[in-house]
């Protein structure tokens, strides 16, 4: 078995090269979706201190996603180095088979993504519900009716006073809160009623209470309310379905799973997001391996950049076809646990072939 202190030493390397390029992709991408909220921001009376805090409210949802290509060019990195200053060698001919040095970074990577999963998460979850808050916050302060919110989020609901569309920039609260909303209201005939601006809508039993309102209406005009009722046989539950997964945690997800079942609503798009979690361990580790084909002999048979080239392209495929079978996983093609763990499975098993037909082959 490898010793303890050259285990310690290739992990520490491993680690340094992964937290490297990963907060030096944070970096990047916080300054450019800094310079991107200033550009946004425009003429707005928004402070630099609080387009830098929503920068780094918005940061952990982006920089979630790098997390495996991070692990997969800081495992190219790290074996390549190692390689290149002959430890690698001096490891061989001291008895220690491929299996032994990979083990370190395989374990460090394991590792890592379970706090993803299980802390990083939660956080990028928190964060961007606060981040959703602050900048619909800034983007309807100075709103007038008919203009946009900049918003994703859409709910089609039917009560008592017809058909109407609910459109807000942020939602806090597992649904019951809104921020920037726009209410159409639609009569029997299908025609639009009134169209309804608020600054937030907060969810009660049996109704929307919208505050800070104006209303449209085509015989009425332009009318301004600090509170105004909108019914509707929604509950919290049902809401949170119609709205994207992105601020719901790890920890929340059974239970979201749960509720959307109960009240009838499908569940494919929360039970997917938990596998993929669960998965995300077992993906950095098919990273590693696939990392570890390329790298660990390159300078023995030459060809560096096709060989390197190679692994990055076997990592990028990877991961596409994870995106890929997560989209059908999704809209209901293929059943979410095959969604998430498939992809991540068989790029380590080919990982795992690949070191076999190599190192003992």
């Amino acid at each position: 078995m490898i010793g303890r202190t050259l285990g310690i030493y290739f992990a520490r390397r491993f680690l340094n090269s992964v937290l490297g390029i990963f907060f030096g992709c944070v970096f990047l991408i916080m300054l450019i979706d800094f310079l991107e909220m200033s550009r946004r921001v425009g003429e707005r009376d928004i402070d630099t201190l609080t387009l830098f805090l929503l920068t780094i409210y918005r940061a952990p949802f982006f920089t979630e996603q790098l997390l495996p290509f991070a692990v997969l060019f800081g495992a190219i990195g790290t074996f390549l180095t190692l390689s290149r200053r002959l430890e690698l060698v001096v490891a061989r001919a001291a008895g220690i088979s491929a299996w032994q040095f990979i083990s370190p970074a395989a374990i460090c990577a394991v590792v890592l993504g379970i706090l993803s999963t299980t802390l990083y998460n939660p956080i990028s979850a928190d964060f961007k519900e606060r981040a959703n808050r602050i900048e619909a916050e800034i983007f309807n302060r100075q709103t007038g009716l008919f203009a946009s919110t900049n918003s994703g989020f859409w709910i089609r609901q039917q009560s008592v006073d017809g058909q109407a569309i609910i459109e807000a920039a942020a939602q806090t609260g597992g649904g019951r809160q809104l921020s920037g909303v726009n209410v159409f209201l639609f009569g029997s005939d299908g025609k639009l009623v009134e169209r309804i601006e608020a600054r937030n809508a907060v969810l009660e039993a049996g109704a929307w209470r919208l505050n800070e309102v104006r209303v449209l209406t085509p015989t009425i005009g332009i009318q301004n309310y600090d509170t105004y009722m909108v019914a509707t046989n929604l509950t919290p539950d049902q809401v949170q379905e119609t709205l994207q997964s992105e601020t719901v945690s790890f920890w929340d997800l059974p239970e979201a799973i749960e509720a959307a079942t109960r009240v009838g609503f499908g569940a494919e798009r929360y039970r997917l997001q938990y596998q993929s979690l669960l998965a995300r361990p077992v993906l950095l580790l098919a990273m590693v391996l696939i990392a570890a084909s390329v790298s660990l002999r390159v300078f023995r048979f030459g060809g560096i950049g096709q060989t390197i080239l190679g692994g990055v392209a076997a990592g990028f495929l990877l991961y596409v076809s994870t995106k890929l079978a997560e989209d059908l996983g999704e809209v209901g093609i293929v059943h979410p646990i095959i969604a998430a763990w498939f992809p991540a499975v068989v790029g380590a098993l080919m990982g795992v072939l690949i070191l076999l037909h190599r190192e003992d082959g």
